[in-house]
């Protein structure tokens, strides 16, 4: 069955990320699901239209952990992938599915982005998170460098 090559930029996420994990050849492994939406805007003036696209990736192994830690709803993202057909017969009858997976995830957020919607905890509702079942949010680590002032350049911290 041949795979096609599925690229989806600059799309955010539509919820949180979704962790299980699930027999493999050698055991238990990560599977995580999430759903990235991209917006298309077209035309101009009056005449301009956006187009959402919604893709249900699934992401497997250290790659469905890492996304399931780091990543949550409105999380900015590039993903790079194939879509494979997944048809088969039921009762009879031909039942038609697409399954797209991610081989390639780029996380756009900045690092404090990213920090401060997984403190939050929130996805954006005022509803705590329950990521991977589990509602106890952790604390933030304690950053062991001191913060850059404004004229510091970057690597000055060190």
């Amino acid at each position: 069955m041949a795979n096609v090559s599925v690229i989806q930029r600059h799309a955010h996420l539509a919820g949180a990320v979704k962790l299980e994990f699930v027999n493999g050849r050698e055991g238990k492994i990560a599977k995580a699901v999430l759903t990235a939406i991209s917006n298309t805007r077209r035309g101009s003036g009056e005449a301009r239209e956006e187009e959402s696209t919604a893709i249900q990736w699934t992401l497997w192994g250290k790659q469905a952990e890492n996304a399931a830690e780091y990543l949550g709803k409105g999380s900015h993202v590039n993903i790079v992938g194939r879509l494979r057909n997944n048809n088969y017969e039921k009762d009879g009858e031909t039942v038609y599915g697409m399954a797209f997976t991610a081989e390639e995830i780029d996380y756009l957020d900045s690092r404090a982005e990213s920090e401060a919607r997984r403190t939050r905890g929130d996805d954006s509702d005022g509803a705590p998170s329950a990521r991977n079942g589990n509602a106890e949010q952790s604390a933030p680590a304690a950053s062991t460098r001191k913060p850059r002032t404004a004229r510091q350049p970057a690597h000055a911290d060190a």
